[in-house]
């Protein structure tokens, strides 16, 4: 599989870009030809939690025809994944679509899938910091990727915890909820702040007292919602995505904003 595209979430556009320099050069090491379309856009999620189904059916049909040309389609978010791979073939009815839902990944679910394949790889880079992993509630629950702690299910490997594991000096720290939602959840935070905040001071908590000195998680959404609940009432962790510490650019992680715990 060669002919992959790298599908750059809107907000990892606006508003966290390096999290998309660093997904590319994670599949680049790894031996693929990427290519990143220009014309790309929206996958939709926003419109479609929101009820704008028509709204976001268009922004599915853009979707399609940007990308069914491509083997293998990439995002480093789980929830823009869990979107286009359960709901693009009911917003634009075709096999095509189906079809393009199926071969689209969570760039962690790729690079995990692709390991005995690929060429090129550079030694694991060294991140030696605590680490809480955030799972995505999207990645976890939608995509599988992981065993949500309220079911019954076997086991499931989780791509990014494997991953992270390769990288030298780092300490995944044990979580007491290790599954909760940060309470992002898209407009949820717009429509029910007060809950929003809240669940993010919850989560926060849970890893200060894991003592973490860096928050991780397949979604920059989830980081940016805890990020900036921490900078507001002064809490010292960092967020980065874990394409970055992958990649080796989560630059600076030691230098938490806020006052000292």
């Amino acid at each position: 599989m060669r002919n992959v595209a790298l599908f750059v979430p809107c907000y990892v556009d606006q508003l966290r870009p390096a999290v998309g320099l660093a997904a590319l050069e994670l599949l680049e090491e790894r031996g693929f030809a990427v290519a990143v379309p220009g014309d790309a856009a929206c996958c939709g999620q926003p419109f479609l939690t929101a009820g704008a189904a028509r709204d976001a059916a268009r922004l599915a049909e853009r979707f399609v025809r940007v990308f069914a040309r491509y083997d293998a389609v990439v995002a480093p978010s789980g929830s823009c994944v869990a979107t286009l791979r359960r709901h693009l073939a009911h917003l634009v009815p075709s096999d095509e679509a189906r079809s393009l839902g199926e071969r689209t990944f969570e760039l962690c679910e790729f690079l995990f899938a692709q390991a005995d394949s690929a060429s090129g790889t550079k030694p694991p880079r060294s991140f030696p910091h605590r680490v809480a992993l955030h799972a995505s509630c999207h990645a976890l629950r939608e995509l599988r990727l992981g065993t949500p702690s309220e079911t019954r299910e076997p086991p499931r490997i989780d791509p990014a915890r494997e991953l992270l594991g390769s990288v030298a000096g780092i300490e995944l720290v044990p979580l007491a909820r290790a599954d909760e939602c940060c309470g992002f959840g898209g407009v949820f935070a717009v429509e029910e702040e007060a809950v929003s905040c809240r669940m993010a001071l919850d989560r926060l908590a849970d890893q200060r007292a894991a003592r973490a000195e860096v928050v991780t998680s397949t979604d920059i959404s989830c980081l940016l919602q805890l990020e900036g609940v921490a900078k507001r009432r002064g809490i010292p962790i960092r967020a980065f995505h874990v394409a970055e510490i992958l990649a080796g650019r989560a630059s600076g992680a030691g230098r938490a904003s806020g006052a000292a715990s």
